[in-house]
C-alpha cells in the first residue's frame, strides 16, 4: 500500500491488516466528490471480507471491484448508484449483497453467485427481477420498487428462502408456484395491486407472517381479515375459501367462473362467520400499544447547543408495566444488540440506550456535549469511573490487546464502535438532574441506571448524528420488538379467555417524553401522532390517550 493515498480508512486497514473497510459520512463524501467519483485503487488491493459504502455520491463502481476475491459482504446503499456493478458477479465468495436506496433500473442474472444468502435491492427503480436459482438464499428484499409481476423465485432450488419482501410495488398477481418455497416464513406483499389471492398461498408449509394490507382485494371479507386479524386466521381463511390459481375455477381472465361463484361465496360466508364467531370480537385478537400523554411529573430532556454540532438528534420515551423473567430479559438485551447491527447500521446511524427509571433521580435530564476529560462515567458492567478520554484510551488498549491475543482484526463488543469517536473534540452525553452521566452515546450506558430482570419501567433513548427521522424509526422498531416479546403485560378477563384459545395478545404502555431547549420550549415529543405506524402489522392497535 502506498503511504499517503489520502484515504485514512484505507491506509489504516492496510497497515493493520483489517478485513473490513467502511467509507461514509461527510468527509468521505467530500473526498469522493473531489476525485470525480473515483475510489482509491489501493482499496481494491486489500484482502477484504466486508466493504461498506454509504452516503457517498457514486453513480457506478469500478471494474477493480472484482479484485476483492475474498469479499463476502458488499454493502453499497444510499450512494446514488445508477447501475448494477457487474464486477460483483465475479466475486466468488459473496454472501451478502446490499444495494438498497439507490437508482438502479435493472439487475443481471445472479445465479452465478452461488454463496448469496442475502439480497437487498429495496428502494431502487426495478421494473423486473431476473430468474433466481440460489440454494443458499435466505432473504430477498425488493420492496419499494416498480415491479408489476411477482419475481421468478418460486423454485424448489430456492429451498432456504425464508424472507421475501415485495411490499410497495405494483404487483398484480400471486403465482401458484409460490407454494414451491418450502422454507418461506415471512411474505410481505403490502401496498401492491393484488385483487385475487390463490389458495396456493396457504399451502406454503412454514408460512407464519403474511402482509396483504394496502391491496385492492376483491374479497371484502378477506379485506376485513387482512386489516384486523393475525396471519394465522388470514392463512386459514385463504385455505378454506380461495380458489387455486391453477384450477379450473379460474377462467382466462383470472376470475372465478360463474358456475362456481355461488359455491365459493357460500363457502366464504361460512368460513368468515366461523372466524368472527370464534373470536367474538376481532379487536380482542390485537396486540395493543397504549400511548400515555406527557404530564408535569414526567422529566423532560433539555438539549444544550454544544451537542448540536456533534450528535444533535434525540428522542426518548418511558415504557411502563414491564414484567421480565431472567430468560426474557436476556432475549431483550439480545434484541437491542440485533437492532444496533441492523436498523442502526452498527451504531453509525443511531444508538439505543435503556435506563431503569427507578434508578434516575427526579428532575429533567440534560443532553449535552463536553470535552473528553470533562465527562465522568461509570460504564456499564465496570466497577470504576472514567473520564471520557480515559475510557476511550482504555477501550483502545483493550481492543489492541484482544487483536493480538486472538490474532484477528475483527473487534467485538463496544470496542468495534470506537472509530465513531475518532477525532471528536467534544463527546455527547446524557446527564441526570444530579449531573451524573447516564449515557455516553454511541459507546455505552452507565452502571448507575443499569436495567435488570427486576426493572418495571424504563426510559428509552435513541440518538443520532444524521437526522430525527432515523431516531423515530429506530424507536418505533424497538417498541414493536419489545411488544412482540410479551414483556409489557398480558390481557385480562374475557379478552384473556379468547387469547387462551387463539393465541396470546400483548400490550405495551408508552409514556410520551419531551425534548426541550434550555429555556423549556418544546422541540420534539415522542411518540407523536405521526409515530407508531406499522404497515406490516395487521394485528396491532394503537390506543392514544
Amino acid at each position: 500500500m502506498e503511504v499517503g493515498c489520502g484515504w485514512p480508512e484505507v491506509e489504516v486497514a492496510a497497515r493493520e491488516s483489517r478485513r473490513e473497510v467502511k467509507l461514509c459520512g461527510d468527509e468521505a463524501a467530500r473526498r469522493v466528490q473531489a476525485s470525480g467519483g473515483v475510489l482509491p485503487s489501493q482499496l481494491f488491493a486489500l484482502p477484504l471480507n466486508l466493504l461498506t459504502l454509504t452516503e457517498l455520491s457514486l453513480q457506478r463502481l469500478p471494474a477493480e471491484l472484482e479484485r476483492l476475491k475474498q469479499l463476502r459482504s458488499l454493502l453499497v446503499f444510499n450512494t446514488g448508484l445508477a447501475e448494477f456493478p457487474k464486477a460483483a458477479l465475479r466475486l466468488p465468495e459473496l454472501s451478502v449483497l446490499d444495494l438498497s436506496r439507490n437508482q438502479i433500473p435493472t439487475v443481471p442474472e445472479l445465479s452465478c453467485l452461488s454463496h448469496l444468502s442475502t439480497i437487498n435491492m429495496s428502494a431502487n427503480q426495478l421494473e423486473h427481477f431476473p430468474s433466481c436459482l440460489l440454494p443458499k438464499l435466505l432473504l430477498l428484499d425488493l420492496s419499494h420498487n416498480r415491479l408489476t409481476h411477482f419475481p421468478d423465485v418460486c423454485r424448489k432450488e430456492n429451498s432456504h428462502l425464508a424472507d421475501l419482501k415485495l411490499n410497495s410495488n405494483n404487483i398484480v398477481d400471486i403465482p401458484a408456484e409460490v407454494s414451491c418455497l418450502p422454507a418461506l416464513k415471512n411474505l410481505d406483499l403490502g401496498l401492491n395491486q393484488i385483487k385475487l389471492v390463490p389458495k396456493e398461498l396457504s399451502e406454503i408449509p412454514r408460512l407464519k407472517d403474511i402482509n396483504l394490507k394496502g391491496n385492492k382485494l376483491n374479497d371484502n371479507r378477506l379485506l376485513k381479515l387482512v386489516d384486523q386479524c393475525r396471519s394465522k386466521q388470514i392463512i386459514e381463511y385463504i385455505r378454506q375459501t380461495c380458489p387455486k390459481a391453477s384450477s379450473a375455477d379460474l377462467n382466462a381472465s383470472g376470475k372465478i367462473s360463474k358456475k362456481n361463484i355461488k359455491k365459493q361465496q357460500q363457502k366464504k360466508n361460512e368460513t368468515a362467520d366461523a372466524v368472527e364467531n370464534e373470536d367474538g370480537n376481532l379487536d380482542n385478537l390485537c396486540d395493543k400499544m397504549y400511548v400515555l400523554h406527557c404530564s408535569d411529573d414526567i422529566p423532560n430532556v433539555k438539549i444544550i447547543d454544544s451537542v448540536k454540532a456533534i450528535r444533535p438528534h434525540i428522542v426518548c420515551c418511558i415504557v411502563r408495566g414491564l414484567s421480565f423473567t431472567e430468560e426474557s430479559f436476556k432475549k431483550f438485551i439480545q434484541m437491542q444488540t440485533k437492532l444496533h447491527d441492523t436498523i442502526c447500521e452498527k451504531r453509525h446511524a443511531a444508538t439505543i440506550a435503556t435506563h431503569d427509571l427507578q434508578k434516575i433521580p427526579p428532575g429533567d435530564l440534560l443532553y449535552t456535549a463536553k470535552q473528553p476529560f470533562s465527562i465522568v462515567i461509570q460504564p456499564l458492567n465496570r466497577a470504576k469511573t472514567y473520564t471520557g478520554l480515559e475510557l476511550y484510551s482504555q477501550l483502545r488498549k483493550e481492543a489492541e490487546d484482544l487483536r493480538k491475543e486472538k490474532k484477528r482484526n475483527v473487534y467485538s463488543g463496544i470496542h468495534k464502535y470506537l472509530y465513531l469517536l475518532e477525532g471528536k473534540s467534544l463527546y455527547p452525553c446524557l446527564q441526570d438532574s444530579g449531573s451524573n452521566t447516564i449515557s455516553f452515546p454511541p459507546i455505552t450506558n452507565s452502571e448507575l441506571t443499569k436495567m435488570s430482570h427486576e426493572t418495571t419501567s424504563m426510559i428509552v433513548e435513541v440518538t443520532s448524528s444524521q437526522n430525527q427521522t432515523i431516531c423515530r424509526k429506530v424507536l418505533d422498531t424497538f417498541l414493536i420488538e419489545t411488544l412482540s416479546m410479551g414483556v409489557g403485560g398480558r390481557s385480562d378477563g374475557d379478552e384473556q379467555q379468547v387469547n387462551n384459545r387463539l393465541g396470546t395478545s400483548h400490550k405495551l404502555q408508552i409514556q410520551q417524553m419531551k425534548i426541550v431547549d434550555y429555556e423549556g420550549k418544546m422541540k420534539v415529543i415522542y411518540p407523536s401522532k405521526v409515530d407508531l405506524f406499522y404497515e406490516d402489522k395487521n394485528n396491532l392497535k394503537i390506543i392514544r390517550e
